[in-house]
């Protein structure tokens, strides 16, 4: 038999039931686009997450409070822990310290209100986190010296309650019912996968402190934001913070009251994370074509049984067992391919259409489709037709010439 003939067959076969073989297809084409568009979005989501994540800074440093779970009673972070910190002879790997309070506040002007971030901070969180602002001036040392109701906008914020974002350096607005004037608006960050970065009120930390986020002690801060002098001296600069905060909370050795993450951690966690729900979905969309390719067999073994007389007459002519196995075996091979050709197109209509639809909603997601799981997804689509194909060809190929003939 020629090489080119099984498929001319094939084909032959497959266009005399046109609905049936189109039906056979619809399970493969289901399976394989929610594989792709499954993948797609999940690696698309991955990149999303790492890039917020990158977009803070390379060179970033994160002190918690809070450190192993059998620590009792964890001492907090304070701002004496960052003016040691801050010593460059005690951490010389570390360029920059800012200390933060953060909580929620309804933030209104004019009859509009929101509720949105308060963030506490010192001069040096513009520096540290790389965030400049787009008019006026950030928070200097004569505001923290004289607690000033003085505060910065995100963007969000700003056109939530001003319709704008711009020209707003001098108006007042009022957060928790307190006046506070504007002296800037932050330069636009973007919407992330952890919610809006623009989407805050940024005041004077001593402010903060004494009228709006109080603590249990004067000191107390939430978070330390430190800035390593280089991307490469991250690790160190880490090491020598855990050295400073166990000298100075008098920690034992292992029970650190405190936790410091950096980038790298960040990342290595949203990735395990990712990965986990990007195989999760491929897991569930691998069952579809499953169910497609039970559908091959089954369509299959129909095919068999109409085509018993006609196998057995092939057989009495000199067809081999094997002539007849490979002519079976082409049908579904067929069946699987293009079904997998069609499924690649709806699986990159399916993520394009989820990455508009994200636009539109506010949440940048773009998916992304690699041709590696292109390629997955068509060889497992058509291994799928070989698979569920080799029992009715087998089947075809096993029949008895004689009894073949006598079937009605």
């Amino acid at each position: 038999m020629k090489i080119g003939q099984p498929i001319i067959e094939a084909l032959e076969s497959l266009a005399s039931n046109k609905l049936r073989s189109g039906l056979t297809i619809l399970g493969i084409v289901i399976g394989v686009a929610a594989v792709i568009a499954m993948l797609a979005v999940g690696r698309g989501a991955e990149a999303e997450i790492t890039g917020s994540i990158e977009g803070i800074g390379t060179n970033l440093i994160f002190v918690f409070r809070g450190g192993d779970e059998d620590v009792r009673n964890p001492k907090p972070i304070t701002l004496g822990d960052t003016e040691a910190i801050a010593d460059p002879f005690a951490a010389p790997s570390v360029s920059a310290v800012a200390p933060i309070l953060q909580g929620s506040a309804e933030v209104s002007f004019s009859g509009e209100s929101v509720r949105t971030t308060l963030t506490g901070v010192t001069p040096d969180y513009s520096f540290v986190r790389n965030w400049p602002v787009t008019e006026g001036a950030f928070i200097d040392e004569g505001h923290l010296l004289g607690r000033a109701s003085v505060a910065l906008v995100g963007v969000d914020v700003a056109e939530e309650l001003f319709g704008r974002t711009d020209g707003l350096t001098g108006e007042t607005i009022r957060i928790e019912g307190q006046p506070f004037r504007i002296i800037g608006v932050m330069e636009s960050k973007g919407g992330g996968s952890f919610g809006s970065e623009d989407d805050v009120v940024i005041i004077p930390l001593t402010t903060a402190q004494s009228r709006l986020l109080r603590r249990s002690t004067a000191d107390r801060i939430d978070m330390l934001m430190v800035s390593a002098i280089d991307p490469e001296s991250v690790e160190q600069a880490g090491e020598e913070i855990a050295q400073i905060l166990r000298n100075r909370h008098r920690t034992a050795i292992g029970q650190d009251d405190f936790t410091i993450m950096n980038q790298k951690d960040f990342l290595e966690t949203a990735a395990t994370i990712t990965n986990v729900i990007t195989i999760f979905l491929g897991g569930v969309a691998g069952i579809s074509l499953l169910v497609g390719g039970i559908g091959i067999m089954n369509i299959m073994l129909v095919s068999v049984i109409e085509r018993t007389r006609e196998i057995g007459l092939r057989k009495a002519m000199g067809a081999r067992k094997r002539d007849i196995l490979i002519q079976f075996l082409v049908e579904s091979s067929l069946l699987s391919l293009f079904g997998g050709i069609l499924g690649i197109l709806l699986g990159w209509g399916i993520a394009t259409l989820v990455s508009q639809i994200a636009a539109a909603s506010g949440t940048p997601l773009t998916s992304q489709i690699g041709m590696d799981s292109v390629l997955l997804a068509t060889l497992f689509s058509t291994a799928v037709g070989l698979f569920f194909g080799l029992y009715p060809a087998n089947r075809a190929a096993s029949l008895e010439p004689v009894e073949a003939l006598r079937y009605e």
